[in-house]
């Protein structure tokens, strides 16, 4: 039982099945089929980018610049498909480079220019948010390219097309943190980065690759938001940072670094998504569902700082029910 209480992922996914039930119970709604296909496609976005926001956090660092990047990449989107005549097949490579640059500069600027990641993140969503409004005189940019919907709306043999990226990324990710040199070595920089230079590793360089990893993910999810609603706009992403740094605490990721599973984001990200999901069905206003992430926020950020608190006192209930067990077999003996 112990076993099974300390695995990264039944904790993740308990919460998971838990919030489903609850909601559930709540509106008969919840289990109509066209909503679940609702509520996955909703999901998708967020937790492909809670990948790189997970990645980076392994390296305990922070990105706060994810939502603001989604709309500046739609509007970049956007006026390739629009205004610039860059075809579909052209635009989407440039868009994820693109991604992976803005997430270079700002691995650069956290890694070489030794400030906190909080705070170039922070700038960069402020920056980046201001950069789209300049994009159409900060109007949204619409019906940009019939065979872009598809992206998002189709399906393979009736699974849908958001299914095959999360299980591609998320197999990928998966991989390269547990079978690579670089997995090793993400999570030995945010255990203990003194001691990951002493054995060799550059800290600076890991650091860098992972907010390039978060720009390329964000750029994945900016093109998947544009396909969803067929446009671009600088009001696109709001919280969207926020969630997917949720998903990765709400599954099991520390802030302080070096411990977690990717995997486990995912059902973080499907808490997520299910609570909100619920909020809509029970027509609970947007303040409220902010209050609700916030809190959420909160809670799962407590749970990991009391992480040694609560295995203590599982360990203690255990113990206790082995020896309770034990007692009347040796009285009977």
């Amino acid at each position: 039982m112990k076993r099974v209480f300390d695995t990264q992922l039944i904790g993740p996914f308990a919460a998971m099945v838990i919030v489903a039930v609850i909601v559930a119970l709540t509106t008969d709604r919840f289990l109509n089929p066209g909503n679940l296909s609702n509520l996955f496609l909703q999901v998708s976005i967020v937790a492909l980018i809670a990948i790189g926001a997970t990645v980076v956090i392994f390296a305990a660092g922070i990105d706060l610049s994810a939502g603001s990047m989604v709309a500046l990449l739609t509007m970049i989107l956007a006026q390739m498909l629009k205004f610039m005549g860059i075809p579909l097949v052209l635009a989407i490579p440039l868009i994820l480079v693109v991604g992976g640059v803005f997430g270079l500069v700002l691995g650069l600027i956290t890694a070489y220019g030794r400030i906190p990641s909080f705070i170039t993140t922070l700038a960069a969503l402020i920056a980046l948010r201001g950069l789209a409004l300049t994009f159409n005189n900060g109007s949204p940019i619409f019906s940009l390219d019939p065979a872009l919907e598809p992206i998002f709306y189709g399906k393979i043999a009736g699974i849908p097309m958001p299914a095959f990226y999360l299980l591609f990324f998320y197999g990928l990710a998966a991989f390269t943190m547990n079978f690579t040199k670089l997995g090793r070595e993400i999570y030995a920089v945010g255990g203990n980065p003194a001691a990951a230079v002493l054995t060799g590793i550059n800290v600076k360089k890991v650091q860098t690759i992972t907010f390039v990893v978060a720009g390329f993910m964000t750029a994945v999810g900016a093109i998947l938001m544009s396909a969803r609603l067929n446009s671009g706009s600088p009001n696109y992403g709001q919280t969207l940072e926020l969630q997917a740094i949720a998903a990765a605490v709400v599954g099991g990721a520390s802030l302080a670094g070096g411990r977690g599973n990717i995997l486990a984001t995912f059902m973080g990200a499907m808490t997520i998504v299910i609570v909100q999901n619920g909020l809509n069905l029970n027509a609970a206003p947007s303040s409220v569902q902010n209050i609700v992430l916030g809190l959420i926020i909160l809670l799962a950020v407590g749970i990991d700082m009391w992480r040694a608190e609560i295995s203590t006192l599982m360990a203690r209930i255990l113990g206790r029910g082995k020896g309770a067990e034990a007692a009347p077999r040796r009285k009977e003996a």
